[in-house]
């Protein structure tokens, strides 16, 4: 009998029982939090071995608030959040609302809303608010999963929270809707022709952006590709010459039923829509934002300014070597050619230090939150908790591939920070409530 039947006929005391936890996925984000706090203290220590920062006391105050947080909410029935997802999420668009109209301006982006030093991201919570309401909304359209209404509702719900983030502008946090957006609608069992379209446009939006931000400053040295968004005389025909090719592939579908004209619109379609958002977003991003689209294709093009970030960064990664060069002995950091070392770099100290064999470990730490994240979709009791569940899987693991692709140069910086290990309160809450409401459905998958 397969072990989750076996489960399934345990004792009723034994269902409600504290074993219900998923200790593997517990004790791995306290020791990753626990890896966060030592690396944020070695990103404050000089060359001379003076330590100037107290980061790590703020993180260490963050983490055991967030562990404690973290279980009241696995206490909580998840199913009751369905109730207010909708207040929930509304509540957080006011907010966004207000962070840009008043926010604080931290790092170019008006993303803060608070007194002093006190504050929060309520870009960082506004997530969990999305998956929730989305998984709402999801399971309320089970039976009509496939209809193009629920796919374009899903998207609003997604757009809405991240158009708001974009124009703060903060690119890096509005990125991490759309892994949540296709994890929910994959799980959720979607047409799979919605989901490749929003591939398709996730995949032509970058390069249209980054050939665009090239074009815009260093048309000299590339092709010419980016003219399409600023010279009106290849505008003009580009867009037309779009119009045109969906019109006659639709054309084409009404009166021949081949398969063949209805792809034709289908990418073109995505090439308009790509072609669009990237307008809307180069009318809010900033110019250093865009010069980290340039130096993602080559640093070496600004190596003292826009590209000093990656190739400091690459540097402290590959010194490391096979088993780095030791806790706090680390020289990237240390001697500070290392731009904010304890949120969007906090990678590169740890392979600095730990070495080859160290990263190793974290991938392993950090592939035990998506397996375990997995499973926990897989065996939710019910279609709400597998789309919550999917959504924080889908978050969680793009922090990831993002945070550490940008430090070792293979993704674009987006200053978005790396889960569990990066400074900051609102990031680390974050994380610890999406693995709390986690542990909720876990420890509830049997009850009824």
């Amino acid at each position: 009998m397969p072990l989750k039947d076996l489960l399934k006929k345990g004792s009723k005391s034994r269902r409600f029982s504290i074993m219900g936890y998923d200790f593997v996925l517990i004790l791995t984000v306290i020791m990753l939090t626990v890896i966060g706090i030592l690396f944020i203290y070695s990103s404050g220590i000089t060359s001379l071995g003076k330590n100037v920062s107290n980061e790590y006391i703020k993180q260490i105050l963050w983490g055991v608030t967030g562990i404690i947080l973290m279980f009241v909410i696995s206490f909580f029935d998840y199913r009751r959040i369905k109730l207010v997802s909708l207040y929930i999420y509304l509540a957080f668009v006011f907010l966004l609302l207000v962070t840009f109209l008043f926010g604080s301006v931290v790092n170019g982006a008006r993303s803060w809303l608070g007194i002093g030093s006190l504050g929060i991201q309520p870009s960082e919570f506004s997530k969990i608010a999305t998956i929730i309401f989305l998984a709402s909304y999801l399971e309320d359209n089970s039976k009509d999963i496939e209809a193009f209404r629920v796919f374009a509702g899903s998207c609003l719900i997604v757009g809405i929270p991240a158009a708001l983030i974009l124009i703060q502008p903060d690119l890096g946090t509005t990125l991490v809707f759309f892994p949540i957006l296709i994890a929910a609608l994959f799980t959720a069992g979607a047409d799979m022709r919605y989901l490749g379209f929003l591939f398709l446009i996730v995949i032509l939006t970058g390069i249209f952006t980054m050939f665009y931000a090239w074009d815009l400053y260093l048309s000299d040295n590339f092709i010419v590709l980016g003219r399409i968004f600023s010279d009106r005389q290849v505008m003009i025909p580009f867009l037309a010459g779009i119009g045109i090719l969906i019109f006659l592939a639709g054309l084409g579908l009404i009166i021949y039923r081949k398969q063949i004209f209805f792809w034709i619109a289908y990418f073109w379609s995505g090439v308009l829509v790509s072609y669009g958002i990237t307008l809307g977003a180069f009318k809010v991003l900033k110019g250093y934002q865009l010069m980290r689209l340039v130096v993602f294709l080559n640093p070496q093009v600004d190596p003292r300014g826009a590209g000093w970030n990656i190739i400091q960064s690459v540097t402290a990664v590959g010194s490391g070597g096979i088993s780095g060069k030791g806790f706090l002995a680390g020289t990237q950091s240390h001697y500070r050619f290392l731009p904010q070392q304890s949120t969007d770099f906090i990678f590169s100290i740890f392979a600095e230090e730990s070495g080859f064999l160290g990263t190793v470990v974290l991938f392993i730490l950090f592939s035990l939150i998506i397996i375990r994240g997995l499973y926990i979709v897989y065996t939710a009791k019910d279609r709400f908790g597998a789309l919550i569940s999917a959504g924080i899987v889908g978050m969680i693991s793009f922090h990831i591939i993002e945070n550490i692709g940008m430090a070792i140069g293979i993704m674009p910086i987006t200053g978005i920070p790396l889960l569990f290990l990066s400074y900051g309160g609102s990031s680390l809450w974050t994380a610890f409530i999406s693995i709390g409401i986690m542990l909720s459905i876990h420890q509830k998958r049997y009850r009824d």
